[in-house]
Parts: structure tokens; C-alpha cells; sequence
């Protein structure tokens, strides 16, 4: 066992309902408190001198300085393996072009899938060890990763077993997903339809076989895929085992209410989700996956993340790193920013990139430090939790623990 402390405050995020609005008077901070730990969970958490008194042989780790701890962060949505660069885009963007425009000038997604493609195994496993560590670096513990730059048999195994080696060597917690329903490649002789039964019958199969990743993912928008045939992919894919999550409403609506109905784990972006929707989200246990990120990078409007805490949804947060839309990375600093836009409580938003966030991976053991969780956590230099948002990115994390032990 060990006692790990004291600290000015200890945010435990504990007893605090997974779905709907927040209160900041509903968090519990235990001033100057400890957290009891044996091997990778957590035995309780409480007044340090308490503990110790209570532990008098345990083994200590004495905090100096005032700290505040905060369980770790779980970013549930990020693109972080990739090729290539896409600053031309952003640049092309800001200066009044369109989506189709950049696209048809050789930038958008299908840049990244002929640079993921030329890259190196090497280069690409390099470069995703270097996104893991500035996320950890930010107290991100878990992190979702897609592939879905790659588009082909051959490029989507690639990238899927490129993050499986870097679960092998990094400390975090890395959940992969196929996303090889992206969008339709150019290179693929064929409809949309036609492509999709492709990946289910080509490349899923190996994914399955191979235990690369569990999850499937697919972006319904008009410049990807349609409603229908989304619908029947995911259906699909749920029948070869997989679970769902999906790209939806980020410039259209309607696709929230596919992921709703086909039982998704979560629906991702929501900028444009209408009313209606935001009432169909909130009676489902599919989590509504905000993307800040996306909305600075592309200049649109924010998901109605108040909206939809006030209507009872499971609402997280994550960053949609990746190389077009949202190339930021920060996510402290895209939750920051929603909150002040959207009027999230503290509370939110902290639950939103912890438990909610580790709920929408399927994750229920960690993002809130009490007894029996996985004991992963982040501390800040400061006597008051609420600067690390207050700051929005710029207080950065002091140390970070994974499985009890500082990384």
C-alpha cells in the first residue's frame, strides 16, 4: 500500500450521476487530503493525517507544496496517428475557402490518407508516441484512437497495428477504433454501398482476427456517408461484435438519431443537432461527445452542450486531435473555452473529460478517485482546483500517476 499526500485539495468527482446538469456544490473536496492506494487501484481517499493514522506501516509519498489532485483525464475521441501535415488547409480556410474547394485543391482528408499511406511504419509509431506523451503531459490518461486514415485493407491493418505497438510500449490507456468508414476513397472503383460491404467483409474480419480494436466508427455527412446505408453498416458491424460509435451532425442533422437507434456508444461532434434530437439523445444511454477542437479549427458553431446537460443527456468532452479540423490538441484548453461559450459549470465539465468521457469508451473503472477505481491522477501547483480551468490550458500539471505510481 501507499499514501500519497497531502494535498490542498483532492477533487474526487465521486457520487455524481453520469447523465444530465451539474451543480459546482455537488463536487467533494477533501482539503488536505491523501489517497490510499495498493498496486493500480485505489483503496480510499480522505484526510492524509486521518490515513496515516488509520495506516501507521503504510508506505508514503509526501507531496511538497500546495497541490490539488484531480483524477486523470480520458480523452475519448482523437485522430493522433497520422501522416503529413494540413497548415495549408487551415491557412486556405481562414482565407475564404470552401470545405469543397481545399478538397478539390488537394487538401481535406484524402491529403492525410495519401500521407498516411506514404509514411513509414516507423515515422508514423514515432509520431504517435510523441501526440501520447503531450497528452499525458496534460494528465490525459486515456486516449481513444482512430484509424481511418488509411482507407484500404492494407493501410487500415497499418494503422490499427501501429497503435496496437504503441499500447505495448506507452503507459496510458489506449482504446483503438476502426474508422475505415472515413469516407469513400478516390482510389476505390465502386459506390458508397459497395465500399462499406468492403470493409465489412474485408478488412473487419482481420480487425476481429488480428484483436486489433473492438470498436467501429463512421462519419454520416453529406460529404461521406448517407443515413441509410450508415445505418445498415452499423448494423452490420454490431453483428461481427463490434461496438459503435459515430461521427454525427457535425455540419447536417439527423445522424444523432441513427446512433441513438442502432445503440451507439456515443455520437461525436453534435454541432449541428437540432431540438428534437437533443430530446431523443437525452432518453438514450448514447453519449453526447462534444468536439471543441472542430469548432475552433473550422470556425462553426460549438455542440449545445448546455442544451443538452439541461435535457438529461450523458454529455463528454474530447479533443478531435487530428491533422484538418481540429489540429489544437489541448484539451483543457478546448474545454475551457466550451464552458465560457456554452456556460458549463465546473462540475461539467470536469465530469465531461473524466467518467463521462470514460463511460462513452465503455470504461466505468476510472475518472473518479474512490475506492476500487483504477488509481490514475493528475495534480496541479496551485491551492485551488478551479485555476485549472481558469487558466484554460496554460496551469499545467504537476505530476501524473497511472495505476498509482507517477509517470
Amino acid at each position: 500500500m501507499r499514501l500519497i499526500g497531502p494535498f490542498k485539495q483532492v477533487v474526487t468527482l465521486a457520487n455524481l450521476p453520469l447523465r444530465g446538469k451539474l451543480l459546482d456544490e455537488q463536487l467533494e473536496i477533501i482539503a488536505d487530503g491523501g489517497i490510499l492506494t495498493d498496486q493500480d487501484r485505489i483503496l480510499k481517499v480522505g484526510n492524509y493525517e486521518t490515513l496515516k493514522s488509520e495506516n501507521p506501516d503504510v508506505e508514503t509519498e509526501e507531496i511538497v507544496g500546495e497541490q490539488v489532485a484531480l483524477p486523470a483525464f480520458v480523452d475519448s475521441h482523437t485522430h493522433i496517428c497520422f501522416g503529413g501535415n494540413r497548415a495549408n488547409d487551415f491557412a486556405m480556410r481562414n482565407a475564404g475557402k470552401t470545405y469543397l474547394e481545399i478538397a478539390e485543391s488537394g487538401g481535406g482528408i484524402w491529403s492525410s490518407v495519401q500521407h498516411t499511406r506514404k509514411a513509414p511504419e516507423e515515422e508514423l509509431l514515432k509520431t504517435l508516441l510523441e501526440r501520447i506523451r503531450f497528452l499525458l503531459e496534460l494528465g490525459i490518461t486515456t486516449i481513444e484512437v482512430k484509424s481511418g486514415y488509411g482507407l484500404d485493407v492494407e493501410n487500415e491493418l497499418k494503422m490499427l497495428r501501429i497503435i496496437k505497438k504503441a499500447r505495448e510500449t506507452t503507459k496510458a490507456t489506449l482504446v483503438p477504433t476502426c474508422l475505415s468508414a472515413h469516407l469513400k476513397p478516390r482510389d476505390f472503383e465502386g459506390n458508397n454501398e459497395e465500399y462499406l460491404q468492403y470493409i465489412l467483409t474485408e478488412i473487419l474480419p482481420k480487425v476481429k482476427e488480428e484483436n486489433l480494436a473492438n470498436r467501429v466508427d463512421i462519419f454520416i455527412e453529406k460529404s461521406a456517408f448517407q443515413p441509410n446505408e450508415s445505418r445498415d453498416f452499423l448494423l452490420q458491424a454490431k453483428e461481427l461484435g463490434f461496438e459503435i460509435t459515430v461521427h454525427a451532425d457535425q455540419f447536417t442533422p439527423g445522424s444523432s438519431r441513427i446512433a441513438v437507434e442502432v445503440g451507439a456508444k456515443s455520437a461525436d461532434h453534435l454541432e449541428a443537432t437540432i431540438d428534437e434530437d437533443i430530446q431523443f439523445l437525452a432518453k438514450s444511454e448514447t453519449v453526447a461527445t462534444a468536439l471543441p477542437g472542430a469548432s475552433l479549427g473550422l470556425g462553426e458553431k460549438f455542440t449545445p452542450a448546455r442544451k443538452l446537460l439541461d435535457a438529461g443527456a450523458i454529455v463528454a468532452i474530447a479533443s478531435d486531435w487530428n491533422p484538418g479540423s481540429a489540429p489544437m490538441g489541448n484539451l483543457i484548453t478546448q474545454a475551457s473555452v466550451l464552458a465560457a461559450f456554452e456556460k458549463l459549470t465546473t462540475a461539467e465539465v470536469l465530469a465531461g473529460i473524466t467518467f463521462r468521457s470514460a463511460f462513452a469508451l465503455g470504461l466505468q473503472d476510472r475518472g473518479i478517485l474512490a475506492e476500487g477505481m483504477k488509481a490514475d491522477f493528475v495534480t496541479f501547483r496551485t491551492n485551488n482546483f478551479q485555476n485549472v480551468l481558469y487558466n484554460q490550458g496554460s496551469l499545467k500539471s504537476e505530476h501524473v500517476y497511472i495505476d498509482g505510481s507517477r509517470i
